[in-house]
Order: C-alpha cells, then structure tokens, then sequence
C-alpha cells in the first residue's frame, strides 16, 4: 500500500500517536490504590466513566454525522484536558468521578468519529477495499504512542517520586492533537449541508432514522455485539497487569537504593514499552493476519475464542504465582486485540452507510461501555475478596461461555 502521495495519512498518524499519549495509563490502577481506593472503588469509578459514556454515545455520533465530524473531534479533546487537571488538582472520590464524567465527554464524541473520518477518506480517494491495511497501519501509530508513552511515564515517576504529575503532563499532547485536529480538511465531514438553525431538529431526525436501521440488520448486529464483548473483555482487565507487575518488581533484587515506586515504575515502564511495541507489529499485520483465513468472520471467530483463553490461562498463572507466564499471556492478550480491532471495523462497515458510519460505530462502543461498566465493579469486588488470578479467570471463563451468542457469520457478504 502506497502512502507517499496521501497527504492525510501523516495527519491520521499524529492523532494517533499522540491521543495515546497517557501518561498515566500504565499506572491509573496503582495511583487510584496510592489514593486509598479498593478495587471495588476503582471498578466503580470506570462503571462512571462508561455509563457517563454509554449516555452521551448515541446522542455525539448523531452530532457527529448531522453537524460535523471535526467538531466533535475538538469538543472531545477540550473535555479531556479539563477531566486531565481536576485528576492533577484532587485526589479525592467524589472529585475523581467527577473527573471520570469529563472524560467520559471526550471518549464519546471521540468514539467511532475519527475511524468514520478515516472512512470518509478512504470512500473520497476509491481506497475503500484498503480499510483493513490503512486503518491497521494508522493504529500502528497509536501502538507507537503508547510504547513511547510507558518509557516517558517511567521517567516521570522515576525522576518525581509520584504519580500525579502524569496528568499534568499529558495536556502537552492533547493540546498538540487538538491543534492537528483543526487542520483536517472540511471535506472529511462528509455530505453536510449549512442549514438554518430552525431545520436541526429535521436534520437530526433524519440522521436518526438512518441509525435506527442498524438494529434491524442482523449481521450489522452480531459483528457489532462481537466486537463490543470483546473490547469490553479487554478494557475492563486490561489495567490488572499493573498491581501484577509491582508485585513482581518489588519480588526482584534490583534497584535497591530507590523506593518501591521507583523500582515498580522501571519495570512496568519497560514491560508496557515492550507490550505496545508488538501491539503495533500486530495493527501493521491485521490485513495479513484476516487474509490467512477463509473468511474475515472466521479470523474474528478464532481470535475472539483465543483471546478469552488467554485471559483465563492469565488468571489461573497469577493465582499459581507464575507471574512470568501470566505476563507472557497479557502480552499476547494485548497484541490480540490490537490485531482484531482493525477487522472489526471493518467487518462492521460493510454492514452500515457511510453516510451514518460514525453513528454505526458509536452503537458498537455504545454496547461495549455498558459491558465494561457491568465488567469492572464485578471484577473489583472478586479481586478484593478472591485475589486478582480468581477474578480474570472467572470473566474470561464467562466471555467463551457466550461466545455462541456473538459468534459472527463466516460467509459475509461485502458492500
């Protein structure tokens, strides 16, 4: 695939690299616990995030589509910064969920818009059969992001001695994205009309109308159901290799001399580099990956079915204290679903209008937040009473149960 002469794509790629630009990520579970929160609480505080979320999906994607693509893109990045400096300023519960909500406004009008912007741009130049390798490659980038965003946030702690200063950090980023994203052409938004303030109810409407017809495409509805059981699986149990990997750095006799933070931060800067680093090997491998199967639907199959048995070969390893291994298999978890994620969008759009593309997609992390808000607190309060290997083994074991209810078909007409 040929990017040279693509003026947008080094665009596409900025927002990527720098959205993943977290600083805290790699540690948000360990400063939530520095904070005093149990697991319970913490789960409780992402059920917020995506319930906050799960409201606002619906109601962004058809601004969105109706208004402009663009400017929900710059409202998102504008809630994120604002969420960034309460979770510096505070470190309270209260304050926390209310930092979760503003984020929360970012990730929904976020949410499936900028895949759609990539899409419109696909459709515009006749690359549309490409959306499997072009998004892949995009989100080769993000992967990028994150591994230098574990090395940078290691740094942080190492050299600051604590967490919170990431928040603080990560609006140099987001403010530099929000700067790319004023510069993505008007065309983007796809077919929009200017219309007088009086005619938005009927434009919204009729935006409506198109969304509404997704529910009532079968295959559009198990693609989408797959993907959001998925996803909601790995964002939901994702952070738990972070209280893995201290409890591992602190087991090793290394960096003696530094705190306990400092010596847990090295080691899980270094492992989420190396995670992220193949994360973005596998987005760049997606197309080839799909093509080694019969079928799209049967690569999304296959992968859904081993992703969930990694997460409970990972939950059975950190219960036996084989910690190496139960690393080894997030790695892989990690990889899956950055792997699966491009075929999933694209499985998804061969069954939806481009014209209600962004809506399409927001159903899709519409369905996935209210699993993750279900997933987390349940998984907090096993992790409290149980320990963390007995919790990730029960929500992987319950995820293959109901794989037959989401199992896509494997003859898949395309558009």
């Amino acid at each position: 695939m040929n990017l040279k002469n693509d003026k947008l794509f080094p665009r596409f790629a900025a927002y990527g690299f720098l959205k993943n630009l977290r600083f805290f990520d790699p540690f948000i579970i360990l400063i939530f616990r520095e904070a005093g929160l149990s697991f319970l609480q913490i789960g409780f505080l992402y059920s917020i995030r995506d319930v906050a979320t799960n409201i606002l999906e619906i109601p962004t994607g058809v601004f969105a589509d109706a208004f402009g693509r663009r400017k929900a893109m710059v409202m998102a990045f504008v809630s994120y910064l604002i969420s960034f400096v309460i979770f510096y300023l505070f470190a309270t519960f209260p304050l926390y969920a209310l930092a979760m909500i503003l984020f929360a406004f970012g990730e929904a009008f976020r949410s499936g818009t900028h895949k759609a912007l990539i899409l419109q741009h696909l459709k515009m130049t006749e690359r549309e059969h490409l959306k499997v390798a072009y998004y892949g490659r995009t989100r080769s980038f993000s992967q990028l992001g994150s591994a230098l965003n574990a090395l940078i946030a290691a740094a942080l702690v190492f050299y600051t001695g604590e967490y919170r200063i990431m928040f603080l950090a990560a609006t140099i980023p987001y403010t530099l994205d929000l700067l790319n994203m004023l510069s993505y052409p008007k065309a983007l938004d796809g077919d929009l009309q200017h219309i007088p303030f009086k005619n938005i109810w009927s434009q919204s409407k009729k935006t409506l109308g198109d969304f509404s017809g997704i529910f009532a495409n079968r295959l559009a509805l198990r693609s989408i159901s797959n993907s959001a059981l998925f996803g909601a699986l790995f964002k939901s149990t994702k952070d738990y290799l972070q209280p893995i990997l201290e409890s591992f750095a602190l087991s090793l006799p290394f960096l003696l001399l530094v705190s306990d933070m400092q010596r847990s931060a090295v080691l899980i800067g270094l492992v989420y580099f190396v995670i992220y680093l193949f994360t973005s090997y596998a987005s760049r491998s997606a197309a080839g990956f799909s093509e080694r199967f019969p079928s799209l639907g049967r690569a999304i199959n296959l992968s859904f079915l081993f992703g969930a048995s990694m997460l409970l070969v990972a939950g059975f390893a950190t219960s036996a204290n084989l910690t190496i291994l139960s690393i080894i298999v997030f790695l892989i978890f990690y990889a899956l679903a950055s792997l699966r994620r491009p075929m999933n969008v694209a499985y998804i759009s061969d069954q939806i209008d481009s014209r209600i593309m962004a809506s399409g997609l927001s159903v899709e992390a519409q369905f996935s937040t209210i699993l993750t808000a279900i997933f987390a607190p349940l998984l907090g309060l096993l992790a409290d009473n149980f320990g963390v290997g007995f919790a990730l083994a029960v929500l992987g074991a319950g995820v293959l149960a109901a794989y037959l209810f989401v199992k896509v078909d494997e003859n898949l007409p395309k558009r």
